[in-house]
């Protein structure tokens, strides 16, 4: 599996695994973290395959996969979140292979090259099909990359505002040639569109559902129509997706002839489908209900950390926040391995900058802030702010056990004698809110609360232009010219090294200016029919052609 580090037991798994569970031990353990040779006939399946196999009886040719959040649109554009991408990637698949830590490499796209006038051409195989049997052109690729970066055609798409940033447009340049334009370095745009370029059949949209002014949507499998290896054979808005191998597909054949997309809110109940062989994989689920599926037969939990960061930004508009020395106090006021070790029992690593390990531009020599009162305290009087009384609000259903994280953090806070924290937790929407309400003190009433932040593409930019940068980016949480310019800097650079080493140095910024308390790296924990080898990647997505059994 590319990428992936799990299935490694340190002092952090002992303790994830035997905490409230002392009866398994280091035996069964190493068992329960991947070693599907170990699963082979449980002795209780009846080989139909029908929902009470747990690890027997299940069909090499089907899977099902239970997600947390059913799609709410068809329209492969008109998203970002990552339960989405699970689904439709099958169907609509990207251009590009992306591998966590090491890059893109080539899929539908069998090379490309920049063109250094701020365009890279994208040279495409030829061969492949819609499933409607029509051919996949460059002119297709170009308009599905013009129908999410332009305002003008298509939906508002966060695709263009966060993923494809840099992407200002595309040209055909022949039948399997794409030119692709941006404004920034070649380097920066080869992460946004080797993550967000996918193509749609531009004529079998516009003809059949106005693509150019609306959403795609419908409720049947016609309304489905990429090049991946999957085509839609049945669908049930808001509740399931059945999609089966595509004959005339380009490449390798999958691993499954059939397999079935669906989702539930509840992690309890994501296990419990797991537990009766309803699903062969499941995600998020949460740390207390991991003994669950560990004592279960047939099925174990994959996780690894993730790309994910949970932390809780302050917009340095308003006071106490205005202060770097306040701002400090915060995290040092905070026992980050605490939180992580007690609340999500080791699920998780506390972190020291806005980016996840693996991510481009994460600087590994800077240490999490550790928790010193005593220094958080000096920092605050030093402030000019004690006595301050602030309030952290938290969302609650969104990330692990974020509520009690979200109590935990303001009750640390609130330890510190000259500073007084309350805690008000929410429904999501409202922190999200927040978040993108800007910086202008007339215009948001929340200044200090905790979210999380997936930097998918795999590169730093990601991470924090949402954030931090100044010029048209009304939604930033935090104003400060110096972190801005640097990020905006980084943009411009071409050279690899030199980018990286620079987007290091913005990391190292941020760290010291302290936008946010930052909390922990967040832990992705799926369960799985232990017979099916696959290991969980960095960046939360789930391909069904790395899954085999």
């Amino acid at each position: 599996m590319k990428g992936a580090n799990n299935y490694t037991t340190n002092r952090r798994n002992v303790l994830r695994y035997t905490a409230g569970a002392s009866t398994i031990g280091l035996a069964s353990l190493a068992g329960c973290i991947g070693d599907a040779d170990d699963d082979e006939g449980n002795g209780n399946g009846n080989g139909n395959g029908n929902g009470n196999g747990n690890g027997n009886g299940v069909d090499a040719d089907e899977l099902t996969i239970t997600l947390s959040q059913f799609p709410d649109t068809i329209d492969p554009l008109d998203h970002i979140t990552g339960d989405y991408f699970d689904i439709y990637d099958h169907i609509y698949e990207p251009l590009f292979d992306f591998v966590p830590g090491e890059g893109i490499f080539p899929r539908v796209a069998e090379d490309w090259e920049p063109q250094d006038n701020g365009t890279t051409e994208v040279y495409l195989r030829e061969g492949v099909s819609f499933h409607n049997g029509d051919t996949l052109t460059a002119e297709d690729v170009a308009w599905t990359i013009n129908r999410t970066v332009d305002p003008d055609i298509g939906v508002q798409s966060p695709i263009g505002t966060f993923g494809l940033g840099s992407i200002t447009g595309a040209d055909a340049v022949d039948d399997t040639t794409v030119a692709i334009n941006y404004n920034a370095s070649a380097g920066l745009a080869e992460f946004e569109f080797g993550n967000y370029a996918r193509a749609m059949n531009r004529q079998w949209a516009i003809d059949n559902y106005d693509a150019e002014n609306e959403a795609i949507s419908g409720a049947d499998p016609e309304d489905f129509n990429g090049t991946g290896p999957y085509q839609v054979v049945d669908f049930v808005s808001g509740e399931e997706i059945v999609v089966e191998a595509f004959d005339d597909y380009w490449g390798d054949e999958p691993p499954f002839e059939t397999v079935t997309f669906n989702a539930s809110g509840e992690s309890s109940s994501r296990v419990a489908a797991l537990e009766t062989g309803e699903a062969d994989v499941t995600m998020n689920i949460l740390p207390e209900d991991v003994n669950t599926v560990q004592e279960a037969e047939g099925v174990d939990i994959r996780n690894i950390t993730s790309f994910r960061t949970i932390f809780c930004p302050m917009k340095n508009t308003v006071a106490p926040f205005d202060s770097q020395d306040f701002r400090q106090a915060m995290n040092y006021a905070v026992d980050n391995d605490a939180i992580v070790n007690e609340i999500l029992s080791g699920f998780g690593e506390p972190t020291s900058q806005p980016v996840a390990p693996g991510i481009n531009g994460y600087n590994p020599d800077l240490e999490p802030y550790e928790q010193d009162i005593g220094r958080a305290e000096s920092l605050v009087e030093d402030s000019g702010y004690g006595g301050a009384e602030i309030t952290l609000t938290a969302p609650q259903g969104r990330y692990l056990n974020d509520a009690a994280i979200g109590e935990r953090v303001a009750d640390m806070i609130d330890q510190l004698d000259n500073v007084s924290c309350e805690v008000d937790i929410v429904d999501f929407p409202v922190v999200s809110d927040a978040n993108q309400a800007g910086v202008d003190p007339d215009e948001f009433d929340i200044p200090f609360y905790m979210i999380g932040w997936g930097t998918i593409t795999g590169d730093t930019d990601y991470g924090v232009q949402g954030f931090f940068t100044i010029p048209d980016n009304p939604a930033r949480t935090f104003d400060d010219e110096e972190l801005s310019d640097a990020i905006l800097e980084t943009q411009q650079i071409d050279d690899v090294e030199e980018r990286t080493a620079a987007l290091q140095d913005v990391n190292a910024m941020a760290r010291e200016k302290a936008p946010f308390v930052f909390l922990h790296t967040q832990e992705s924990i799926y369960g799985a029919e232990s017979s099916l080898e696959w290991e969980p990647r960095e960046d939360e997505t789930i391909y069904v052609w790395e899954m085999s059994r």
